[in-house]
């Protein structure tokens, strides 16, 4: 097992001895009976302002005119999306293909007749029963009863449904070809979602939140040009080297020219927190490209990135009705069509 240090960047711990107005107002016998073995865990961390600190960066001040510039354009663009591109159907579900730079809602009224049949009843009942970024392409699943999307929204949350994703990054090229990273996820005291230690999971966080885990495998299958497209695979454990988040890091090479590498990597999450690829993509050092929030380039090749370049690629579980396994496989975004042809 190998432990990857912490990124070099600016901690935020608050001030472990300063004390509680609220305590400081009460009577001395009140005070006497308030005491850390009569309070709850999360009580016990804000009295105590000992919440941990999250080991990756807080959003850059240039992501909060990107991120409502962006907004307003999907905003705009969700509103009139007429139709969606449907892949796969029965009398239960389908499975469309999301675009980029729209909101996942805008998926159920845009669903073509055809899918979601002419009954109003059925119409009402359309669900959805997994989610993607406003900027992330790929894969989606619309149930139509509540049968159907009690089922599968279960199979998402016990991750039973093996999700593939392509992501495009720039950064620091890995010196591995497959990795398991394993770290804490959770909200900031700004309200950010941030990567955390593993031995900070299940301590609790601002808000009465607490740190989860979450893990991620990845493979890499070009860098700069160089590599190989190949289908998804069983992951097994042979050649996977294995990195728990936990302590600081070495700081990376200074060098441009290995700073602004291309990497095609494909992510097999396995967990299923929020942001969970954009935030392990950004902590290992190749941030996604465009995903300005997480450190992604906000320009490349001369262009202004109109959003990060993550698609979700495949979707395989066990059919809620029929308990047949299927599986699930989208049209590649034009950049990931790019790239692909140009791997040597």
């Amino acid at each position: 097992m190998t432990r990857l240090p912490l990124a070099h960047l600016p901690l935020f711990s608050p001030h472990a001895g300063a004390a509680s107005p609220a305590r400081a107002l009460l009577p001395p016998a009140r005070r006497l009976a308030w005491t850390p073995a009569t309070m709850s865990a999360p009580d016990l961390a804000r009295a105590s302002g000992e919440y941990p600190s999250p080991v990756s960066p807080p959003y850059p001040a240039a992501s909060k005119d990107v991120e409502l510039r962006r907004a307003m354009t999907a905003s705009a663009c969700s509103a009139t999306f007429a139709s969606a591109d449907v892949l796969f159907e029965d009398e239960w579900l389908a499975v469309v293909n999301k675009p980029a730079g729209v909101y996942c809602e805008s998926l159920l009224p845009a669903l073509p007749c055809s899918a979601a049949s002419d009954d109003p009843a059925t119409k009402h009942n359309l669900h959805l029963a997994n989610r993607l970024d406003r900027d992330t392409s790929g894969l989606m699943v619309i149930t139509k009863c509540n049968k159907v999307a009690g089922k599968l929204v279960k199979a998402f949350t016990d991750h039973k449904v093996k999700k593939t994703y392509l992501a495009l990054c720039i950064g620091y090229p890995p010196t591995w070809d497959k990795i398991k990273i394993c770290s804490g996820h959770g909200r900031s005291k700004h309200g950010a979602w941030r990567v955390y230690a593993m031995s900070d999971v299940g301590r609790s966080l601002p808000g009465g939140s607490v740190v989860r885990d979450m893990s991620t495998r990845f493979e890499v299958l070009g860098v700069n040009g160089k590599g190989q497209f190949r289908e998804p695979y069983s992951f097994g454990t042979d050649g996977i080297e294995l990195i728990t988040v936990q302590e600081k890091a070495a700081d990376h090479n200074s060098n441009d020219d290995v700073q602004n590498s291309t990497i095609l990597v494909r992510a097999y999450p396995q967990s299923g927190r929020t942001h969970q690829i954009r935030l392990h993509c950004q902590y290992v050092g190749f941030p996604i490209r465009g995903d300005v929030k997480y450190g992604g380039v906000i320009e490349w090749n001369g262009e202004e990135c109109d959003g990060h370049a993550l698609h979700a690629e495949s979707l395989e579980f066990v059919h809620p009705i029929t308990g047949l396994p299927v599986t699930f496989r989208s049209p590649l975004p034009s950049w990931a069509k790019d790239l692909i042809s140009t791997l040597e």
